[in-house]
């Protein structure tokens, strides 16, 4: 748990006698922070889980912002990304890379807003964050198999008018200016009326410099693509001076809340509210440091232009001595992205001759027929996607009377979502060109670039092409030409396209209780049953797998679904999967004296498999089967304690142990044009060690929490492969170290990771510490604070070839110093952030395909230095 010291500005005159009270009740010891973790409020020190809860001071004091600020103060979260909006965090070692459900639960109140790639959620005027370690299952579901992420806001008051706001200037050290304004007010209507808003705009700005390439690649060599044969008069040479920008990784954000609270009779609540957010993030926001510090070589558009609401309904109240909860909720999510996709075009351009028609595409002709000549246009790919989530959530739980002998709340839980991807992996006029050249066509001889062909080109048996004029292809066509007349294109103007519309149906019955054994022992114990189902229909592929399955491209711009390959093997191209289970939990806990206890807790979470589509192995010219992926299971064994001594000194500590079963993969085989597939990569091992503590003396307080996680492979994890005889991908049922798979072009390895690899991206330590000083200043309160992050090194994938070609992130420790006044109703802070401007590693990753784009991997960090001024008035 981490606590915070006292407010920086409190009520004014009214309440002027009830927070000097408050301020000295801090100063004589800890306060408390009260937890909604298990559906029901309770003192955190309570709770027989390891969580940490942030109060409002603390995420105001530490200058949280969003998902990658609040987990750097959770030692137990990771997360992978490439901007805000595009994270996705994780629990304790428990990485999965693939499968079609997140595994950490992430909470806006009750509503879930579960996924990968979750919105970066503005942290203004909430209560607290809280992060539960460990499977969460029995009461939150399929997608908190790790743990889960809540975030608490306030709620409307029916006793008091508030309204309060915040200015704030900032700047990264050597980058850009930024600032926000943020306001909240709550208005009592009527004595069972109240209303509560918060608004906000924010403007980062930028740290990363897109420098110009200058003709070369970050590794220095030249930036001139051969474009795939050994033909010395075609070649394109790559520049990205018109787009070359320092501090290009801005981001513009609005958003608010709107909160309605009625009690109709006594005992009963009733909340509408409603909380959206428009977030525009430009650039990347990791850096190569083959380039340069904080430098990076992109050469088309990088942008996330994510917006999002949600509405809920909650509804609170009592039928005689029962408890009723009704939580409602719609989510929906729209994010338009774009992507630099250069360094793919790169990899293509590497593998030699052969690919012509991958890289050489023409336009802007002059003359007709068999005299026409066009131009090469530029090559490179870029990615644009319009995706559209829409989930709907209800859940009711009723618990039994407060004067029973013992405690249960029972539940049902229905869950929809259907999203909507519309993906591009593009060419810019891709679709309006005259034609491309053919494969061989580059290197035949006498053969004429950018002219239309009238033969089809062959090879002979030494590999040599040649002209098979047995084969006309255009009569009207020069039989030198080696252009072939039309487009590449899928649709618009992508190369490879993915327009799918998936569903997931998600329902569940749950209960748990308590009972205390003795007045000091309690017993608890839960249990959910679920059912879930998921359905995919659509396309992915190239032109060449749209004529698989007997469609015409380009398909057309203003229809979706026009063409199906997800499934042919079902009557309507439908990819299906569903699946029940049960998860469970049991925890004892020992309250051997009021303030220290002692807990045991057993609990099992899963994640659903799902439906793998079938891939098109170039070398084939056909598509391939791909088996389902199965569920995966986390069981966590944990011991913790939780105490408090003389209210001046919390100590929590949880030791762990965790099996991970049939760990969800994603994995591109070798031959599928770089298509990825998810598959099951065996079984993993978790022990560790999370910890908290406080420590108030006097004027001083002193916060620290850490995680040690020891997260391993148990078992050789077997790659996947193409079966030629079956003509389907499957993971090699025995593998031996040191092997390649049989036929395979690149060789792929039969051992993806031996047993006993780390898992990735969890660093084996991570902690943090502060101390904070408060005092009087005359007629001023002041406070200083010093605070430190630090975490060891990680790796960054499970496959160890792919590792290899990222590389392991640094330890690192960083500096935070903040300090303010406050009088009456105002406040101001002065902040500096990693204040030695360090390069903390959090993650490396790549856009693409890792075996394709490590050569263009980006190093996601800590923020650099930041320092700014925060001016604020509470009324």
């Amino acid at each position: 748990m981490i606590l915070s010291a006292p407010a920086l500005a409190q009520a004014p005159a009214a309440d002027a006698a009830a927070a000097d009270a408050a301020a000295a009740e801090a100063e004589q010891g800890l306060g408390e922070i009260v937890v909604t973790a298990t559906r029901s409020a309770q003192s955190i020190q309570k709770v027989p889980i390891s969580m940490q809860a942030l109060g409002a001071e603390k995420l105001q004091e530490r200058q949280v912002k969003g998902l990658s600020d609040f987990a750097a103060l959770l030692p137990s979260v990771s997360f992978e990304g490439i901007g805000p909006g595009r994270n996705t965090a994780f629990f304790r070692g428990i990485v999965p890379a693939g499968g079609a459900y997140a595994s950490v639960g992430y909470y806006l109140d009750d509503m879930p807003i579960t996924g990968t790639e979750v919105p970066d959620i503005h942290a203004y005027d909430l209560e607290r964050v809280e992060a539960l370690s460990g499977p969460q299952g029995t009461l939150y579901g399929a997608g908190s198999l790790a743990g889960t992420i809540r975030l608490i806001t306030n709620k409307p008051k029916l006793d008091k008018f508030e309204f309060g706001y915040d200015v704030e200037a900032n700047k990264y050290g050597k980058g850009d200016f930024g600032g926000q304004l943020e306001s909240y007010i709550n208005v009592p209507l009527a004595p069972t009326l109240a209303v509560r808003a918060m608004g906000y705009y924010r403007r980062d700005g930028g740290y990363i410099d897109n420098t110009p390439n200058n003709g070369t690649f970050n590794d220095g060599s030249s930036s001139t693509l051969t474009l795939g044969d050994n033909n010395p008069n075609t070649s394109y040479t790559l520049d990205n001076s018109d787009i070359a920008k320092d501090d290009y990784n801005t981001i513009r954000e609005f958003g608010g809340r709107f909160q309605l609270l009625w009690q109709p009779t006594e005992g009963w609540d009733i909340t509408p509210e409603i909380t959206a957010q428009k977030q525009v993030a430009r650039g990347y926001f990791g850096y190569d440091p083959r380039v340069g510090d904080l430098e990076v070589h992109d050469y088309d558009q990088t942008k996330n232009n994510d917006r999002w609401y949600q509405a809920a309904l909650s509804i609170h109240g009592h039928i005689g001595d029962w408890d009723i909860v009704s939580a409602t909720g719609y989510f929906k999510r729209r994010t338009r992205t774009l992507n630099d996709y250069t360094y793919y075009t790169v990899t293509y351009d590497g593998f030699g001759p052969g690919y012509e028609s991958y890289l050489q595409f023409f336009d802007n002709c002059t003359g007709s027929g068999a005299s026409q000549q066009c131009q090469m246009i530029n090559p490179t790919q870029y990615y644009h996607a319009d995706t559209h989530r829409n989930k709907f959530t209800q859940e009711l739980r009723i618990s039994t009377p407060k004067d029973w002998p013992f405690d249960v709340t029972v539940g049902g839980f229905y869950q929809r979502q259907k999203n909507e991807l519309n993906t591009s992996y593009a060419i810019r006029g891709l679709d309006t060109i005259t034609g491309y050249t053919a494969t061989g066509g580059g290197d035949v001889a006498g053969g004429l670039i950018g002219v239309p062909a009238m033969y089809g080109i062959a090879y002979d048996d030494d590999g040599n092409p040649y002209f098979d004029t047995s084969d006309v292809i255009n009569a009207n066509g020069n039989p030198l030409g080696t252009m072939i007349l039309g487009t590449q294109a899928v649709k618009g103007d992508a190369f490879y396209y993915v327009e799918q519309d998936q569903l997931y149906h998600d329902k569940a019955v749950f209960a748990e209780g308590h009972y205390n054994i003795t007045p000091t022992l309690k017993l608890t114990g839960g249990i959910r049953y679920f059912w879930t189902d998921y359905k995919v229909r659509g396309f992915a592929g190239v032109a060449g797998s749209a004529a698989g399955v007997g469609c015409t491209t380009p398909l057309p711009d203003d229809e979706r679904l026009t063409c199906v390959n997800t499934n042919p093997n079902a009557a309507d191209g439908t990819g299906r999967y569903k699946e029940d289970g049960e998860t469970h939990k049991v925890a004892l806990d020992w309250q051997f004296q009021p303030d220290k206890m002692v807990y045991f807790n057993y609990s099992t979470g899963f994640r659903p498999g799902g439906f793998n589509r079938p891939l098109r192995i170039r070398s084939l010219g056909k598509i391939v089967n791909v088996a389902p992926f199965k569920s995966e299971t986390l069981t966590n064994f944990e011991v913790g304690v939780k105490t408090t001594w003389n209210n001046i000194f919390r100590f929590n500590a949880a030791v762990y142990y965790e099996k991970w079963n049939n760990i969800q993969y994603g994995v591109v085989v070798s031959g599928a044009q770089g298509a990825g597939m998810t598959g099951n990569a065996g079984k993993a091992e978790v022990k560790g060690i999370e910890y908290d503590a406080d420590l108030r003396l006097g004027k001083v307080t002193i916060s620290t929490s850490g995680a040690f996680n020891d997260a391993k492979l148990k078992g050789d994890f077997c790659n996947f492969a193409l079966n030629t005889e079956t003509e389907s991908i499957a993971q090699l049922s025995s593998c031996t170290l040191g092997e390649f798979v049989e036929g395979s072009s690149p060789p792929t390895p039969q051992v993806a990771a031996a047993n006993g690899t780390r898992l990735p991206r969890q660093p084996r330590f991570k902690g943090t510490t502060s101390i904070r000083y408060d005092t009087d200043l005359g007629d001023y309160a002041a406070y200083v604070q010093g605070a430190a992050l630090y975490q060891t090194g990680a790796t960054q994938d499970l496959n160890v070839e792919s590792n290899e070609l990222l590389g392991n992130t640094k330890g690192f420790v960083s500096f935070d110093f903040s300090g303010g006044i406050k009088k009456d109703n105002w406040s101001v802070t002065l902040f500096l952030q990693n204040a030695f401007d360090k390069r903390g590693q959090l993650t490396r990753n790549t856009f693409c395909s890792i075996d394709f784009c490590a050569n263009s991997s980006r190093t996601f960090t800590i923020k650099p230095q930041f320092f700014g001024i925060r001016f604020g008035q509470k009324f």
